[in-house]
């Protein structure tokens, strides 16, 4: 049986990206996304040596967890939780249910989901000697916040601290590790300053692209069999000033 891989958010973007490059590898993706019209356009395709299929589920819900667990099937090797709500919250206009909807797809979610597909991870490890756990971060929730977003920081940062949780709760049979990226694809609102701005303070002189961010993905999910716990920085040095 072709190895499985689930990528939540991977019908577009960065999660698109992250499809392709484990679909490469020969993996079967199933890809998630809450818009049902995407994920019927989306269907399935082929990519490289395996294929990817999108499911329209919203894992914040129960019920939308279960279509995950039920399209991944009994056995899956690596689970990417790439889904995300970049909302702007100025201070001011934070309230309750912006942080209670940044937790749910942030940490909540990404928690709820990995334990759903608990038993099929183990059956991965069983079958390819491996089985892992990637969760998207961003530096941005590691030292160096961006104004106007703390609901989207606090979501983040508790997804940074599961990380680390999961890494001692699922050894040894799942790794769980973390790819934080800073600007791999710019949001469309980003005007030409703010971006020449931001990417005067990156060391390697360029915002990263998509294809940064996956490769990143792809090897912590399928290659680094030592290593667990670990956060992989993809931002050109940003973080560094």
């Amino acid at each position: 049986m072709m190895p499985r891989a689930v990528v939540t958010g991977g019908t577009h973007r960065v999660g698109r990206a992250i499809a392709g490059a484990l679909a490469e590898r020969g993996m079967h993706v199933i890809v998630t996304t809450r818009d049902r019209d995407r994920a019927r356009a989306f269907g399935a395709i082929a990519c490289g040596d395996g294929s990817i299929t999108a499911v329209c589920a919203d894992i914040t819900v129960d019920a939308g967890i279960d279509t995950v667990r039920d399209a991944a099937g009994p056995i899956v090797r690596a689970v990417v939780h790439n889904a995300s709500s970049y909302e702007a919250t100025p201070i001011g206009s934070v309230d309750r249910s912006a942080i209670e909807s940044s937790l749910a797809v942030h940490a909540t979610a990404p928690l709820l989901l990995t334990q759903a597909l608990l038993p099929a991870l183990h059956r991965g490890h069983a079958e390819h000697g491996d089985a892992s756990v990637v969760a998207m971060l961003d530096i941005h929730a590691m030292g160096r916040p961006r104004a106007g977003r703390s609901a989207y920081l606090v979501g983040k940062a508790a997804l940074l601290g599961l990380v680390d949780a999961l890494a001692v709760d699922l050894a040894p049979m799942v790794r769980v590790n973390g790819v934080a990226p800073g600007v791999v694809e710019w949001d469309q609102q980003a005007d030409a300053s703010e971006r020449s701005r931001y990417e005067a303070r990156i060391p390697l002189a360029r915002a990263g692209t998509s294809d940064d961010a996956a490769s990143a993905v792809r090897w912590l999910a399928l290659d680094a069999r030592y290593v667990t716990g670990t956060i992989v920085k993809v931002d050109g040095g940003r973080a560094l000033q």
